[in-house]
């Protein structure tokens, strides 16, 4: 063997021996054939124990590895073999930056289509109608492209950085140039950043019915930069994600049942005997209507025209047409019972008295 070598030894070519090429050669076939026995034998044992456990995203990591193509192994070993030769310097860098770009760009597309992964993964899982689950993905994709420019920018630095330049200053440029960028669209960004907020944290969904301060509605859309609602009226409001985050959300989407209370007024000249009636009176119509469940009736106080009672009951519907109609169903029935007994509502007046 010593032999073998010594020979090789004594030939030169472009300033390399034999012996340097045999090692390089060796170095580059060693290497694709051990990475081949990777793939095709190690992460295919892999693959079978990860596909008897329940999680899911070894699955996913191994698949991805076994999705690397071809150039990507050929791109390590010449990348190996080629430091044991000698080699022009600046030929040297321009083929270590063309490997170093081949294999970035393998390893990224490799991690892109693991994030793809992920991202089909989490919706499928939290996601259930087919449109929101459009609108998701879109959004995902969204931070896809953001973490994709980031690895891309990462490698950009550090292919920069094997060709002699000093980075530092193209980072601090970059630096400079993305706090000048980001503070021209700060209220853009605000309300991207809060669209992922509301995708992520889920405080309401399409088809919910939330209320906003003064303003409520079903929404129908939640883009990048605002929201969608239409309103009880028809109308169609348009709220910025920032705005939504920002501010309490009332969701009635968990709401089972609606609770009502309101004032039933009735005049100061009414028989003390009826108004002991009125509470039997209201509990009995209450409680022969479909859907709705009695509470209380109670006196509540002496107004400056009128005696005011307080009736509070339950609807078994979170729909505001249902409510509305059982509603309009108990004001009728009192209306009734109260013009049968001759009990008379109140309105605003004044009694003047004069003194002769």
């Amino acid at each position: 063997m010593e032999e073998i070598i010594s020979v090789l030894s004594s030939y030169t070519y472009l300033n390399n021996t034999l012996w340097q090429y045999t090692l390089a050669i060796g170095y580059f076939f060693g290497v694709l054939i051990a990475l081949k026995i990777f793939k095709s034998f190690i992460l295919v044992k892999l693959n079978k124990i990860a596909e008897k456990t329940e999680n899911t995203i070894d699955d996913a990591v191994i698949n991805t590895l076994q999705k690397i193509r071809a150039p990507f192994y050929f791109f390590i070993s010449f990348f190996i073999a080629i430091r044991h030769v000698n080699i022009n310097e600046v030929a040297l860098k321009a083929i270590s930056v063309f490997l170093i770009f081949g294999i970035a760009y393998e390893m990224i597309k490799s991690l892109g289509d693991l994030i793809d992964y992920i991202i089909d993964l989490y919706i499928e899982k939290t996601v259930k109608k087919e449109k929101e689950k459009k609108q998701m993905r879109s959004m995902m994709r969204i931070l896809r492209i953001f973490i994709m420019i980031v690895l891309w920018s990462i490698t950009l630095l550090f292919i920069l950085s094997n060709l002699g330049i000093n980075v530092t200053s193209v980072v601090a440029s970059l630096g400079i140039g993305g706090l000048a960028i980001a503070l021209a669209v700060q209220s853009v960004l605000s309300d991207i950043f809060s669209a992922f907020s509301i995708y992520l944290d889920k405080p309401f969904e399409v088809g919910d019915f939330i209320i906003i301060g003064s303003d409520s509605g079903s929404v129908e859309h939640i883009g990048l930069k605002t929201t969608r609602l239409r309103t009880i009226r028809g109308e169609v409001l348009i709220i910025s994600n920032k705005e939504l985050t920002s501010t309490r959300v009332k969701n009635l989407r968990q709401l089972k049942k609606r609770r009502d209370s309101f004032m039933v007024n009735v005049q100061y000249e009414t028989p003390i005997v009826k108004r002991e009636k009125i509470p039997q009176i209201i509990e009995k119509i209450i409680e022969n209507i479909e859907g709705a469940e009695y509470l209380r009736c109670n006196l509540f106080e002496f107004g400056e025209s009128s005696i005011n009672y307080e009736l509070a009951y339950t609807i078994d519907s979170a729909d505001y047409n249902v409510f509305m109609a059982v509603r309009e169903q108990i004001n009728l029935a009192i209306m009734k019972a109260f013009e049968k007994e001759d009990i008379q509502f109140a309105y605003p007046t004044q009694v003047v008295y004069v003194k002769k």
